[in-house]
């Protein structure tokens, strides 16, 4: 019943705050104007503007559902556990962590495989991976705490808080707006700078660089990529809050939400108590390396780090089950398609992309999608030797996510695989698994079978 409450007002606060709360973004307060952080009591958030029917190939704005959808009876979790399992058999990959959660409860989050194949120890539900770019959704979501405090708005100008912030075009600088950052839509082509990322230039200096880059378009009018314009971001956090980017994520969602293995940066995952290696090809196996720095120097883009155990609490507070942490109205707004993002379904002829999507775009720090029909809310991430994948759907009050410590893409098939259970939509081959023998070697009763443990948040792995 308490979750039927809280579904209504969400869906009645979404309706009011797109309805009949905003002016257009253009309208907005500029950051003068805005009263210090301890000036400000906690109010809603404030939902984006209502946008136009979409042309630009992005799925259409849908309120919250009231009620969640309950998951077909033909939905086991066991199943897809076997999944994981068989992924790491004769170190198809060497490790990998999986969690599932419904309806504000964790399903299973599990480990399973190795951490190093050169020191093997066993993936556990606290083991910590890299999460490379599903950390701009934690991006994306403590700019929306700052909003919903009244600190921010999604239409301040990015250069009321880095006034050196230069673009090629002289003007451009002064138009991009936090939204724009967190939407990718600041104008610039995709990627911009990525290769010196990888190259181990530094953050600052790349900024400065963003003077010498070719625009696409003005800012808010086109969709591209970015990891260094997207840490804008964290300027903007820490001349808003007084906190650095990674503390006010460690002390506003981290903490309060009992993310207890989450850190950032690469200090952060070589301190954890157990931590997933990551691991490259080598001859026909794999080997581990390292962790690289490069990636973890555009903190907001690509700098967290979690356990599976983490990424289940983070799944259940964006599916609305943390009110006190992160408000209904934000998570409507953070989860709404602001940009149209078409090329994603131009994929490879028989990926989920290219059969299961009928439009794509991007919110703020997640991307959003008309999957067969239905609303998802996705992200995916990848940084050398490690890999990942998150999803929500919030019609049936589901989530779930999987990460792994190799540069394989054979475990992304498990998202759209489960997904699909999900939705009670036709089966469809996404893995490259013979999963009905799995089933049948599990409902025999043999012991030695994928899967044959019980789902648990803290069981160790087969």
């Amino acid at each position: 019943m308490k979750d039927k409450v809280l579904r209504r007002r969400w869906g009645r606060a979404w309706q009011l705050g797109l309805v009949g709360m905003l002016m257009p973004l253009a309208l907005g307060t500029t950051a003068q104007d805005l009263p210090t952080h301890a000036q400000v009591a906690p109010s809603a958030a404030e939902p984006m503007p209502v946008f136009p029917r979409p042309t630009d190939g992005r799925p259409e704005q849908r309120p919250p559902p009231v009620d969640a959808k309950p998951l077909p009876a033909s939905f086991n979790v066991r199943e897809f556990e076997a999944m994981a399992q068989a992924l790491v058999a004769d170190q198809r990959v060497p490790g990998l962590a999986m969690a599932i959660v419904h309806n504000g409860r964790v399903l299973s989050a599990r480990g399973y495989g190795i951490t190093d194949v050169r020191a093997a120890e066993p993936v556990d539900a606290h083991t910590v991976f890299r999460l490379a770019s599903l950390s701009k959704s934690f991006a994306g979501t403590i700019a929306g705490v700052l909003v919903s405090e009244g600190a921010l708005r999604w239409d301040s100008k990015v250069v009321d808080y880095m006034p050196g912030l230069r673009l090629a075009d002289p003007n451009a600088a002064q138009q991009v707006t936090v939204a724009d950052v967190l939407s990718h839509r600041v104008g610039l082509p995709r990627h911009t700078y990525d290769r010196d990322i990888e190259a181990g230039t530094d953050y600052t200096t790349l900024v400065q660089r963003l003077s010498s880059a070719n625009m696409a378009c003005a800012p808010g009018d086109c969709y591209g990529y970015q990891n260094v314009a997207f840490s804008l971001v964290g300027d903007v956090v820490f001349a808003t809050s007084g906190q650095f980017f990674s503390e006010a994520v460690s002390r506003r969602l981290f903490k309060p939400l009992g993310m207890n293995d989450a850190s950032y940066g690469l200090d952060g995952i070589q301190a954890s108590p157990r931590w997933a290696k990551p691991h490259v090809r080598a001859n026909r196996g794999w080997t581990s390396l390292m962790p690289k720095p490069t990636y973890y120097r555009v903190a907001p883009a690509a700098g967290v780090n979690a356990s599976i155990s983490d990424m289940a609490q983070w799944l259940i507070a964006h599916t609305g089950h943390r009110p006190d942490v992160l408000p209904a109205p934000l998570l409507a707004t953070l989860h709404s398609p602001i940009v149209g993002t078409p090329g994603e379904m131009r994929s490879r002829a028989g990926s989920w992309r290219s059969e299961r999507l009928n439009a794509a775009g991007y919110g703020l720090g997640w991307r959003v999608y008309d999957y067969a029909g239905h609303r998802v809310v996705f992200h995916g991430g990848a940084v050398q030797g490690y890999r990942g994948v998150m999803a929500m759907v919030p019609e049936s009050d589901f989530g779930m996510v999987v990460l792994w410590n190799s540069e394989s893409s054979l475990p992304s098939g498990l998202m759209p695989t489960i997904i699909d259970r999900a939705l009670g939509l036709q089966h469809h081959r996404w893995l490259d698994i013979d999963i009905d023998d799995l089933l049948y070697a599990d409902r025999a009763g043999d012991s030695t079978a994928p899967g044959a443990a019980a789902s648990s948040a803290h069981a160790r792995p087969h």
